[in-house]
């Protein structure tokens, strides 16, 4: 009994034991786990401060690079400012040398070209220009010339439609520009001087006027059988019957068995055909006529033609604006001309008032047309050779325009023109004894 009670009084001591040892467990369990968490956490934080430290490194390398990159562009600055230095000085030890160069250029307007607007001359649609520097200068290589046309007289403005042509390469202090057309009032002008490294400064530039009679052809006056593109002018025998074929397709007349644009019926006599005029003013019937677009009331003017020579048929003379539409050049009293008849009999005549004057000269490829009008001078002239063909003494009463005429041809018109030197010192020549050239009146 008693051994039994001993042994019940010693189970709760082992309960006890057990439980002890198991909370010791837990206790050095936990505590390894959080060593091993310091640890790890230890670790972060000295890969952190490595990362940290490299970075500090590369950005003050980084720095330190950069900052040694200004201090080489500040030591090539510093020696370029010398060489420049340098450079100015022996600049300026040139121009006291009298040395031609850009920096006198600028610092003596005296050394720019001065342009001699007395010697120069505009005749026969070329411009001699002629100019003079104030200090002769050996170093001068050559000039360059610029010009360009304009409407406004006097200095040349700043904003202009048109650019500047240039000429270089000049040896001589004059230049002559020729072939030129005369289609704006004036002409700007200035000049360089150089040597072979550079530019000197321009010349106060100068204005010239360049007068021409400058005119186009008036389209609204045209025969429906020329067809007129700015100063050509080209026979379309088809132009006076298209309206007619038209009308008879739609009364159902059908279209005609030989077209009028067949070559057969070019080289037949010109037949009236169908006005359909498009104005009051176009010429229609057998007139094949055009007018220029300006009149002629004073002055005098000069402009030139080249024509087909296969033409069948051709004109050119003046008219008054009254020429009516039916009126053929010379067959009034109201125009004149020199007409070139290559149609079964070849002739070369000058028209008046129905008169006829048969010309025995040469025929031209290209005729000049001189008019005076308050002297009442109408001459004809070989372009080419200034050979005067004919002229008319006539008392104009009313301003004229240009006139042509053209059938089975074509022909184009040179306007803008000045009167040719030659053609003025013939008219002058010609003038006293101009009863000898048979004028028609």
């Amino acid at each position: 009994m008693g051994t039994k009670r001993f042994a019940s009084l010693r189970e709760p001591t082992s309960w006890a034991v057990c439980s002890v040892g198991f909370h010791q467990a837990n206790s050095d369990r936990v505590q390894k786990d959080l060593e091993v968490e310091f640890q790890s956490l230890y670790t972060l934080l000295d890969e952190l401060k490595e990362g940290m430290i490299m970075k500090i490194k590369q950005d003050r390398a980084s720095r330190t690079y950069e900052l040694q990159n200004q201090l080489a562009a500040c030591t090539k600055a510093l020696e370029s400012s010398e060489e420049l230095l340098e450079t100015a000085n022996q600049t300026l030890q040139g121009a006291e040398n009298h040395d031609f160069n850009q920096v006198k250029m600028k610092k003596r307007d005296s050394s720019a070209p001065e342009i001699d607007v007395a010697e120069s001359l505009v005749a026969d649609n070329c411009v001699t220009l002629v100019w003079r520097m104030p200090d002769e200068d050996s170093k001068i290589d050559h000039y360059v010339l610029e010009y360009r046309k304009t409407n406004f007289e006097g200095p040349p403005r700043v904003k202009e439609d048109q650019p500047w042509m240039v000429i270089e390469g000049i040896k001589q202090t004059e230049y002559t520009l020729s072939g030129l057309k005369f289609d704006m009032k004036y002409m700007n002008f200035r000049v360089k001087a150089c040597n072979k490294a550079v530019a000197g400064e321009f010349s106060e530039p100068v204005t010239l006027e360049t007068r021409a009679f400058m005119f186009r052809l008036d389209a609204t006056t045209s025969h429906q059988n020329l067809k007129v593109e700015d100063l050509c002018v080209e026979w379309d025998a088809m132009g006076g019957k298209v309206q007619d074929i038209k009308a008879r397709e739609k009364d159902g007349k059908g279209r005609t068995a030989s077209p009028v644009n067949s070559p057969a019926r070019c080289v037949q006599s010109p037949k009236r055909m169908p006005t359909g005029r498009g104005g009051r003013d176009r010429f229609t019937a057998e007139s094949y006529t055009v007018l220029g677009d300006t009149l002629i009331d004073g002055g005098d003017h000069y402009w030139e033609v080249r024509y087909d020579r296969d033409s069948k048929a051709f004109a050119i003379g003046v008219a008054y604006r009254s020429l009516g539409k039916f009126d053929q050049l010379g067959k009034t009293s109201s125009s004149w001309c020199l007409h070139l008849n290559n149609w079964l009999q070849v002739s070369f005549t000058a028209k008046h008032n129905n008169k006829a004057k048969i010309l025995e000269v040469p025929v031209p490829d290209i005729i000049g047309v001189y008019c005076n009008f308050h002297e009442g001078f109408l001459s004809f002239y070989n372009a080419k050779t200034k050979q005067l063909l004919h002229t008319f003494r006539a008392k104009f009463t009313q301003p004229v325009l240009p006139a042509f005429m053209v059938w089975c041809g074509s022909f184009h018109v040179y306007s803008g023109l000045q009167v040719p030197s030659a053609v003025k010192c013939l008219q002058k020549r010609n003038s006293a004894t101009s009863s000898s050239n048979a004028s028609l009146s």
